[in-house]
């Protein structure tokens, strides 16, 4: 059991993000392929499958991906593929939409701008990217995660157009109860 057991017993019964869900609301054409980034036991991957998209689905936690097969049912099942990995040695191909909800900030900071980089050559362009990136005043800052300024965003945001960017800052509590300052930004964007 891996220290994301609770995390996933936790949000199991939750229904997909609101970023993929915004996305999906702007995507103009039929589903096409998908990955989806840190997906855990699949809240957002159910939801693509179910709107008819191939769904690449990864995670670095086995147990998060033997999880999301047993909950996938059978008539879509042939559109699932899983691949155990971890960012730092996740190989992209091209896709129409990267869902990665509040996955990206679990990538080791010296490797986060070759996965960038990464997710941005392997989105088609006009291809979506939805998820979410942590600010500087998050309190998981100094714990090894991806944290970004409003520099570094913009820097990032190059090649992209911005469809949604909400920033949130507040006091709360994680999935598993214990309390956390959030400094997020939720994004959903366009490739140029």
């Amino acid at each position: 059991m891996s220290d994301w057991t609770a995390y996933y017993a936790a949000t199991a019964g939750g229904g997909p993000r609101d970023t993929l869900l915004h996305g999906l609301s702007l995507w103009q054409g039929a589903p096409g392929a998908a990955v989806d980034l840190g997906c855990g036991t699949g809240r957002d991957t159910l939801e693509l499958l179910e709107r008819g998209w191939e769904v690449l689905a990864t995670d670095a936690e086995a147990e998060a991906l033997v999880e999301l097969r047993q909950r996938v049912p059978a008539a879509l099942g042939c559109r699932l593929h899983t691949r155990h990995a971890r960012f730092e040695t996740l190989v992209l191909d091209r896709y129409d939409l990267v869902n990665a909800s509040f996955s990206l900030p679990f990538c080791a900071p010296a490797h986060f701008p070759t996965l960038w980089a990464q997710i941005t050559a392997a989105t088609r362009q006009g291809g979506l990217l939805c998820g979410q990136l942590l600010g500087t005043r998050d309190s998981w800052a100094n714990r090894g995660v991806t944290v970004v300024d409003a520099a570094e965003l913009a820097e990032l945001l190059r090649g992209w157009e911005v469809l949604h960017h909400r920033e949130e800052e507040e006091d709360g509590h994680t999935a598993v109860g214990k309390p956390k300052h959030w400094h997020i930004h939720h994004l959903v964007l366009r490739r140029q």
